[in-house]
């Protein structure tokens, strides 16, 4: 297994989801169709830096009962919180709610959920689901999910440690996730040293662009050059 230090990973944070996505691109251009998220989602903290983690994944059902008598129920969300203390920091919890249609029904996630994961390390959330609770929303804690809810119904954990799909992005336990307010990413490991110097790439590619077309007398004649001559460089 590949280990990150924690510069690395502090190396990753120092850019946005969308310039990792543009550096990830360049580096392996099947990622252009998949591996990050796509579709609407709500962002509790859009002014906070972008986060870096290790995804501990779990499913929810919020719409209706599971089914599971409550000793069953204990126990099942005991082993889930046994495993989120387990993970490797930091932790980044991405949590699929499987009630399609009805997702966000009522809310695994408020004041108490977010104070737990984070007293655990957990670092931030990205759910499908609903969340409540913003005004006691544990500090420092940010999230990407589905809605805001008041309720939390019948919400609860039914699997963790599984593959989940969430708007759009599909991750796997410990895979690697970029997030910031425009969404996020996964990022193999294998490919996460190079971010930083590809990423500079492409800043470096968009600030000829951006020359050009902020200046004055711009025409497209002369952005077609700037684009001819940076599709000879590689």
């Amino acid at each position: 297994m590949i280990a990150l230090t924690v510069d690395d990973l502090a190396t990753l944070a120092g850019f946005d989801t969308p310039t990792v996505c543009n550096a990830l691109e360049r580096l392996d251009p099947a990622t252009q169709g998949h591996g990050y998220t796509s579709g609407g989602f709500f962002c509790g903290f859009p002014d906070a830096k972008p986060i870096v983690g290790y995804a501990r994944t779990a499913r929810i059902r919020s719409a209706r009962p599971s089914g599971l008598s409550n000793a069953e129920q204990r126990r099942l969300q005991d082993d889930y919180y046994r495993y989120v203390d387990a993970g490797r920091p930091p932790s980044i919890v991405v949590i699929e709610d499987l009630d399609e249609e009805s997702a966000g029904h009522g809310a695994f996630w408020g004041e108490v959920q977010s104070a737990i994961h984070a007293g655990m390390g957990a670092i931030g959330l990205i759910t499908n689901g609903s969340v409540r609770d913003l005004d006691q929303w544990a500090p420092g804690f940010p999230f990407l999910a589905g809605s805001v809810a008041v309720s939390h119904a019948f919400a609860k954990p039914v699997a963790f440690g599984t593959p989940v799909k969430v708007f759009g992005m599909e991750v796997r336990d410990g895979d690697l996730v970029h997030a910031d307010r425009h969404g996020a990413v996964v990022i193999r490991l294998d490919l996460a040293r190079g971010i930083a110097a590809a990423a500079r790439e492409v800043v470096a590619r968009e600030a000829r662009i951006l020359a050009v077309a902020r200046a004055p007398g711009c025409t497209a004649e002369r952005l077609i050059e700037v684009f001819r001559e940076l599709d000879t460089l590689h």
